[in-house]
Order: structure tokens, then C-alpha cells, then sequence
């Protein structure tokens, strides 16, 4: 019985981990407006709160996006969750979420 219990605690937890991950990434996740979107130069414009990750203050700014599919995800205007990274001396858009 006491080998069921420890592989009922080990799933238990295994579970956890997986149902909360995108809970953890979403935390990681910046906050913005999309005010424009350029899909041939792969490019969007984002107005945005504090993105800590990269330690940069509010404001509008335009990013290179790492995936041109992700600019189909948004639309001007949409309030987005996204992820930004440093690439090649660039900031680059690796992930959009249209937020409710």
C-alpha cells in the first residue's frame, strides 16, 4: 500500500507542475496596447507598461517580431500579454496573447 501512496504523491505533484506552468509563463508575460502592425517588415508597435525581464520603462515602442505568424494573432488596438528577448543587440517579440 505505502508504494501506491508515494507514486499517488509523485503524480499528485508531477500534475501540479504541469497544470501551473502556463501560470508561470504568463507571469513572465509584458502588457500592452498594439498600435500598429508592419507584416512586411515583421515588425509591430506596442504601447507598453514596465517590462522587467529587460528592465525598460513604459512607452511605445516598435519590435521585430522572431515569428511573422505572430502578427496575425493581434489586431490594432488589442490589449496583448507578450514576451521580448535579446537578440543579435535587437529586442524581439517571441510570443503574443491577445489578454481578456
Amino acid at each position: 500500500m505505502k508504494k501506491y501512496t508515494n507514486y499517488l504523491i509523485a503524480l499528485t505533484c508531477a500534475l501540479s507542475a504541469v497544470l501551473m506552468a502556463p501560470a508561470y509563463a504568463q507571469a513572465d508575460l509584458a502588457s500592452g496596447e498594439v498600435r500598429k502592425i508592419d507584416i512586411e517588415a515583421r515588425k509591430i508597435t506596442i504601447k507598453h507598461g514596465e517590462i522587467k525581464s529587460i528592465d525598460m520603462p513604459p512607452m511605445t515602442m516598435v519590435f521585430t517580431v522572431k515569428n511573422p505568424e505572430l502578427l496575425y494573432r493581434a489586431k490594432v488596438g488589442d490589449k496583448i500579454k507578450f514576451s521580448i528577448v535579446r537578440e543579435d543587440g535587437k529586442l524581439v517579440v517571441t510570443e503574443i496573447v491577445t489578454a481578456p
